[in-house]
């Protein structure tokens, strides 16, 4: 190759490096669900915002490298970044937002907006729209990708049958994604104890305020801070193992409750909180 085509190759790479689209095969994502961006000549899309989509959750990761100022001025956000990360979904709210949560614990990157519609296709629960930034388009779509690839994890412990679903989520050390949706104390352990219809979220979250010794941060109900979805929903906080093992008594009543209203409900990814 001769110098002026390799002058032009690199004009090429910058500008795709300038979008935020990689060419290394050490970027690539692990998982094997999704599209791949970074495998640019080969993506079957058109649109260098896309990072991937997961079937989990009907979801889809984007990132904008260099957001207009007129859309941010719009924005909801917490912090102005030149670089927006998106992370939208129809079904899921919670582990999402403990995907994303590991994300910006492993990236430059910080949430900015958090918000849950009311779907879940018609079910009971949430949609997601998570909002990230940064400085560094490749540090935005490594934090997407991460959360892409955590989903089959934080999906682990959402069960579900024809009359409702339980949710219930854990992590020893609570970042920024948690502590923008539901104020746990970033450092400290957090769990979420979460069931539907909204009155097994009750039972569900007493026995397990009961069960070990937690802080109790706040409880969610359709009325207040559930974006009225169907469900009740506890957030805890404190010692590692007495979250872990509150959360794992909520999660024993919620699924005897759910299943005396009909079939059992059934997880579609192996349970994380042991």
């Amino acid at each position: 190759m001769d110098k002026n085509n390799d002058a032009l190759v690199e004009k090429v790479l910058n500008e795709m490096m300038k979008k935020g689209i990689s060419v290394k095969g050490e970027d690539q994502s692990k998982s094997s669900g999704g599209l791949q961006m970074n495998d640019f000549l080969n993506s079957t899309s058109a649109v260098p915002e896309l990072v991937g989509t997961r079937k989990i959750g009907d979801t889809i990761g984007m990132c904008i490298p260099s957001v207009d100022s007129l859309l941010l001025d719009q924005l909801h956000v917490t912090k102005r970044y030149s670089v927006l990360g998106v992370l939208s979904a129809r079904s899921g709210a919670g582990p999402h937002i403990m995907a994303m949560d590991e994300a910006v614990k492993a990236t430059n990157t910080e949430v900015i907006d958090i918000e849950l519609p009311r779907d879940t296709k018609g079910g009971a629960g949430h949609g997601s729209l998570i909002l990230i930034g940064g400085y560094d388009p490749s540090d935005v779509r490594s934090a997407i990708n991460v959360a892409l690839d955590t989903l089959s994890t934080t999906f682990g412990d959402v069960y579900n049958s024809a009359a409702g679903h339980l949710e219930l989520q854990f992590t020893a050390r609570a970042a920024g994604a948690c502590h923008a949706a539901f104020g746990a104390p970033e450092g400290k352990a957090y769990g979420l104890i979460c069931g539907a219809p909204a009155g097994i979220g009750v039972v569900m979250a007493d026995t397990a305020i009961k069960t070990a010794s937690v802080n109790v941060l706040s409880f969610a109900s359709p009325a207040h801070g559930t974006s009225f979805s169907n469900e009740g929903m506890v957030h805890i906080s404190g010692d590692s193992g007495a979250v872990r093992q509150a959360v794992k008594a909520g999660r024993e009543v919620g699924l005897k409750l759910l299943g005396d209203m009909g079939e059992k409900p059934v997880n579609d990814f192996p349970s994380y909180i042991k």
